[in-house]
């Protein structure tokens, strides 16, 4: 008897600009096939989605969850899907991919009320929000992609404004429970609860030689049921997930320093630079110098310029068996 299919994973890292970390992708080219695909995806950072026109569906768990034109959608980083468009149609969006805690600063910080629960959202957020219901959630969305777009004076502090109305509105939404995808899906919101110490110490402290056990114990978990429910949410081990991290992060020193190759590997936890080389060129898809190289002739560039419309590279592939 033929085993069933694995499902593969792609990670798709989003070059937000440093200084303004905020992408936005509009226009007539942003429209969803109806073929579902063979991929499931996850970002490096939250992703807001606007349907403007027709219906489709978006799929978490092995679960479709339908979606209509004027719908607002939000996914957090590391949240395998997959989006695909009703029979005969093809849905036009726009997207927004932006990092919360760098467009906040200044706003936002631990001893912010309600700070955990925030990070929280941020960290498992997976909604569809109808128009008819949540008109300010969606004027607010519609309104920063106009500011984005026009580009007038002062217009990053007006987006700054609105993100905070936006994410402290879907604080309250998301402290509700009024989430429409998790509702009823508790386990998996319990599940991704129990890891979630792992990952905000791997997102503190990536740079650091830890053994991996140690964030089995963070969760009070054994260590084979760590791996397996890591491995259930993220699609990946609790090591790749860690050297990815690294990676991401050397990206920036990448972008935004002169340091050398050798100096920004050992600053992001690798022991060799050998070892660094390898990783980023597994997940970005390149050599670091030539990353280096390419993001400083397009750093200024539309994303469509120069890597389609993704920076997007195989993560994970489940092995056969």
């Amino acid at each position: 008897m033929a085993k069933p299919k694995k499902t593969v994973i792609e990670y798709r890292n989003y070059e937000l600009p440093v200084t303004f970390p905020v992408l936005l992708l509009t226009g007539d080219r942003w429209h969803i096939s109806d073929v579902k695909s063979g991929k499931l995806h996850f970002h490096n950072c939250l992703e807001i989605g606007l349907c403007h026109t027709d219906s489709g569906f978006m799929e978490f768990d092995g679960k479709p969850n339908p979606f209509k034109a004027g719908d607002v959608t939000f996914i957090s980083r590391n949240v395998p899907h997959t989006t695909y468009s009703t029979k005969g149609t093809a849905s036009l969006w726009s997207y927004i991919y932006v990092q919360p805690d760098e467009i906040l600063k200044g706003y936002y910080a631990d001893s912010f009320p309600y700070a955990d629960l925030f990070a929280d959202m941020l960290q498992n957020i997976r909604c569809i929000l109808g128009k008819e219901d949540y008109a300010d959630i969606y004027y607010i969305v519609r309104t920063i992609i106009e500011e984005i777009e026009r580009k007038g004076m002062n217009y990053q502090l007006t987006v700054k404004g609105l993100f905070l109305a936006l994410f402290m509105k879907m604080l309250r939404i998301y402290a509700s429970g009024k989430n429409t995808i998790t509702e009823g899906d508790e386990e998996a919101a319990d599940n991704a609860l129990v890891i979630s110490p792992a990952l905000d110490y791997i997102k503190e402290n990536y740079m650091q030689n830890f053994p991996i056990e140690n964030l089995a114990d963070m969760c009070h978990l054994s260590q084979t049921h760590f791996r397996r429910v890591f491995h259930e949410i993220m699609n990946t081990s609790p090591l790749n997930y860690l050297n990815t991290t690294r990676i991401l992060q050397s990206c920036i020193l990448l972008r935004t320093t002169e340091d050398s190759i050798l100096s920004i590997s050992e600053r992001v936890g690798f022991r060799s630079v050998s070892s660094y080389n390898r990783h980023f060129s597994e997940i970005m898809g390149t050599q670091p110098s030539d990353w280096r190289h390419k993001m400083a002739q397009v750093d200024n560039a539309s994303i469509l310029e120069y890597t389609g419309w993704t920076q997007a590279q195989t993560l994970h592939e489940i092995a056969k068996e």
